[in-house]
């Protein structure tokens, strides 16, 4: 009879074999930063992140969610080799790209994907008498912290209108998460900021803080679609916070997951396989996402060049059709 047991060696190949690959999928970790715990990107990064680990049999990498104070934090982070991957506005990137802060080719940053729209929500106590970005002159304004994606894009506004912080009765530089409560104890009047809708944070605002949304004036869209290519002008519909025949008229650019150039293209390829190959988990994921479509998304005009990893897999599927060339 003969004996169907592996030799010493080849059992001890094996077992080798099977605890190095459990060892390098425990070790292939990778960071995405994401920004304020009340923003859309933070639950935006958990979603991929949790896309990526459903699917980790298959590439071996596990993802782990970073928060930060948003775009610009996350741009240089990413730069730095700090972070893996991240999401910024379109705009930001763009800027980061043109201004040829990255050295070498290793350091450029590229595209995984276009995500969904974000909008420049001017956020209002409705007895402040403010009735568009027009009338922010003279209030308690919120500009954000220093550094962050918010204050940059009041900045070009300011500039526009050539108003300084003087202008305002009052300035304050909080965070993200502390901005609603900031209305609703009436320390300030105002604030503006980008976010993907519908927003928690905006409907909690609207609904217990006696807030609303207003519209940006035609100047300050015309100063910040002139300003960068990536801002489009856009209306959020009422209706998301109940407020139907509404519509609160602002720009929009579109949240971007991107990557240093020389994230390995096997990760790259991972990640973006694991959010089509799941898209419709990814779509009720949260309400900003549930109106995505994959030809939405990757018809974005691209903020930064499309990373190898991520165009091998739009093309193997067909989806490469949709990329603009630019």
């Amino acid at each position: 009879m003969k004996d169907w047991r592996f030799p010493l060696s080849v059992g001890i190949l094996f077992g080798c074999l099977c605890t190095t690959a459990v060892t390098l999928a425990e070790n292939r970790i990778i960071t995405l930063g994401t920004g304020g715990s009340t923003g859309l990107y933070y639950p935006t990064g958990g979603a991929v992140c949790r896309l990526i680990n459903q699917t980790r049999q298959d590439h071996g990498i596990r993802c782990a969610v970073r928060n930060t104070l948003g775009s610009i934090a996350n741009l240089e982070q990413v730069s730095k080799g700090e972070l893996d991957v991240a999401i910024a506005e379109a705009a930001q990137l763009y800027h980061d790209v043109r201004s040829n802060k990255q050295k070498t080719a290793g350091d450029r940053l590229t595209t995984l994907v276009s995500l969904y729209p974000e909008y420049l929500s001017v956020l209002v106590n409705n007895d402040a008498n403010i009735e568009s970005s027009n009338d922010l002159k003279g209030k308690r304004i919120n500009i954000g912290k220093t550094g962050s994606s918010q204050r940059q894009t009041l900045g070009i506004l300011m500039e526009g209108r050539n108003w300084s912080v003087k202008d305002f009765s009052a300035v304050l530089e909080l965070e993200p998460e502390e901005q609603a409560a900031a209305l609703c104890d009436r320390h300030i009047d105002a604030t503006l900021y980008m976010v993907g809708h519908p927003s928690g944070a905006i409907k909690e605002a609207i609904r217990d803080c006696n807030s609303r949304l207003v519209s940006l004036s035609d100047q300050d869209i015309t100063t910040l679609t002139e300003e960068n290519s990536k801002y489009s002008k856009s209306a959020i519909s009422g209706d998301l916070y109940g407020l139907s025949d509404t519509e609160i008229r602002t720009v929009s650019v579109n949240a971007t997951l991107f990557s240093r150039a020389d994230l390995p293209e096997e990760t790259a390829y991972a990640i973006v396989k694991s959010l089509f190959t799941q898209f419709e988990d990814f779509k009720r994921m949260h309400p900003a996402f549930a109106g995505l479509t994959p030809k939405e998304m990757l018809s974005q005009p691209l903020a930064a060049p499309l990373h190898p990893g991520a165009l091998r897999y739009y093309q193997e599927v067909g989806l490469d059709q949709f990329i603009p060339q630019e």
